[in-house]
């Protein structure tokens, strides 16, 4: 049996906290960042129907099973971990809280769950992999450079650092129009904030003296000049997949290469075409494109249609273990989950993070018993019922 301790009270230190009693509760950076954090694409529509699609699906508890020696554990891409839940790539954790990526990832390796570090992330592959510790599941999401010599050097550095599979994002070319961001010029890292990750790597740096810029002393230029490297200026096309599959797997040994972002069935069957080894069902949490389809209703149609085919996982919209079930009984088998940690990172840090994937696995333990689910396995088809769609209701905010 598979079990798990949440905090008492509610985003307090613990007892075994490595926080000085005489010492103030870190600050907050909720109320300055929060933006970033909850900011969707356009009028938040996409973002809305990602909640509301969960909403239509009931699970079914069965009674009277023996729950009492449940298993939560799974396996992904070779790991044994504690839950099929995993922390998906958010950027810039710096904006946060100090600690960073630096403390997420050493949560996930704490609670065995894989830790996925973005392109976009504020702190050096190689710190975030000895924080995340060894042998802890560790995947590397790619923003893929317009500069192959750059791509090739961050996946090196990401393999060496001990991130054993590669999720390319596929949807994320250029940031999606959003309100909040824009209203409050919330772009950290045209301020020179947040880009150390890219900043570290000897390409990029060599690129940086070759424009004239000092990467040490001008942080701002050399910043803006990451974020146009990595984003703005151009998109790539399935020619360029693969190219990066054959790169990853030189420098792998031949470890999984995913794509993240999928929302149709044409391109879930493009993954399998191109021997993709997963993907990952995702609309960006509703951050790119206003107006799209529900990412658990795409998980639904891709699952249909490929899900024999290929291994894949899900995100976008959870905010807690039944939606972990839902997605999983969709044909999930893997859930990724963001949000929900970066805010307990932005409140309390390290703690937060702790105190906040504690309490899901907690959620989702306690479901299973009460529910009469022994295995992740169990949670298929038959135990939904579903209704139809009808996506109605347009509040200003859905959190």
């Amino acid at each position: 049996m598979v079990s798990y301790t949440p905090f008492t009270s509610s985003l307090q230190p613990p007892a075994h906290s490595t926080l000085s009693p005489s010492l103030p509760l870190p600050r907050s950076n909720w109320n300055t960042n929060r933006y970033y954090a909850s900011s969707n694409a356009g009028q938040s529509t996409t973002h809305l129907a990602n909640r509301q699609a969960f909403y239509r699906h009931r699970l079914i508890p069965n009674q009277l099973i023996d729950t009492n020696l449940r298993d939560t554990t799974t396996e992904i891409f070779g790991h044994r971990v504690s839950a099929p839940i995993g922390f998906a790539p958010i950027g810039i954790n710096a904006i946060y809280h100090p600690s960073a990526e630096l403390a997420v990832a050493k949560v996930a390796g704490e609670l065995n769950l894989p830790y996925c570090l973005s392109t976009a992330g504020s702190t050096p592959i190689e710190a975030v992999g000895r924080a995340n510790g060894a042998g802890n599941p560790r995947f590397y999401q790619l923003y893929m450079p317009h500069d192959d010599e750059l791509t090739v050097s961050l996946l090196q550095r990401a393999w060496a650092a001990g991130f054993d599979a590669l999720l390319l994002t596929t949807d994320t070319w250029q940031l999606g129009w959003r309100h909040d961001d824009v209203a409050n010029s919330n772009y950290a890292f045209y301020r020179g904030i947040g880009a150390d990750l890219g900043l570290s790597d000897p390409v990029f740096r060599r690129r940086c003296r070759e424009a004239g810029i000092d990467v040490d002393t001008d942080k701002v230029a050399a910043a803006t000049k990451w974020i146009d490297s990595v984003w703005h200026g151009r998109a790539w096309s399935w020619e360029k997949i693969p190219w990066l599959m054959a790169r990853w797997r030189e420098i792998s040994g031949g470890r999984p290469f995913v794509i993240k972002g999928v929302q149709s069935v044409a391109d879930a069957r493009k993954c399998v075409e191109y021997g993709v080894d997963g993907i990952v069902v995702s609309n960006h949490a509703g951050r790119q494109v206003d107006g799209a389809i529900a990412s658990l209703d795409a998980l639904e149609n891709i699952v249909h249609a490929v899900g024999d085919r290929i291994y894949v996982m899900f995100d976008s919209g959870v905010r807690g273990a039944s939606d972990v079930a839902k997605a999983l009984a969709l044909g999930a088998r893997f859930v990724f989950v963001g949000r929900l940690w970066v805010w307990g990172l932005s409140i309390m840090g390290e703690e937060g993070v702790r105190h906040v994937m504690k309490s899901l696995l907690a959620d989702f333990d306690i479901l299973m018993a009460v529910a009469g689910f022994n295995r992740v396995e169990d949670f298929d088809r038959d135990c939904l019922e579903s209704y139809p769609k009808s996506y109605t209701l347009i509040p200003d905010r859905v959190l």
